[in-house]
């Protein structure tokens, strides 16, 4: 443990967010994401929602400045009629800690995965909504 920073930052995920550098990309899956199976760094926080640890990660993590869009989401499948109300919480998280108004693109499932397997690390989740899986490009560090 240690002063200001979340008990949902796992050793394994601090050290994962310290190494990235400006414009890697880090997934967080949700509990149907196959995480595994793509991971070239695969980081196990089961149990833990993706909003709270968006919340958690973006109070250490810069979002890239220097793209139009710094975060995706899979975009829902064609013909698909799930909701995704988890992507306006996840809105409101970024525009808090980043105050970008619009900050997704949304990419086809199967580029999403291609794209996923290119990211320098996965987080598996416990999060159940459905589409909740986020890609988020880490920014430069000001010091």
């Amino acid at each position: 443990m240690l002063y200001g920073i979340s008990p949902l930052i796992s050793p394994d995920l601090l050290k994962v967010l310290m190494e990235m550098g400006h414009g890697d990309e880090i997934v967080l899956g949700d509990g149907n994401f196959p995480a595994a199976s793509h991971a070239a760094r695969l980081v196990r926080c089961d149990g833990h929602n993706i909003p709270d640890l968006l919340d958690a990660i973006l109070k250490l993590f810069p979002l890239d400045s220097y793209v139009e869009r710094p975060a995706a989401l899979m975009q829902v499948v064609p013909g698909d009629t799930v909701e995704t109300p988890i992507w306006e919480t996840y809105r409101s998280i970024i525009r808090k800690h980043t105050g970008i108004e619009e900050p997704f693109e949304e990419v086809e499932r199967f580029a999403f995965y291609e794209r996923a397997k290119r990211a320098y690390a996965i987080v598996a989740t416990g999060e159940s909504a459905l589409y909740a899986n986020v890609i988020l490009k880490k920014g430069v560090v000001k010091g």
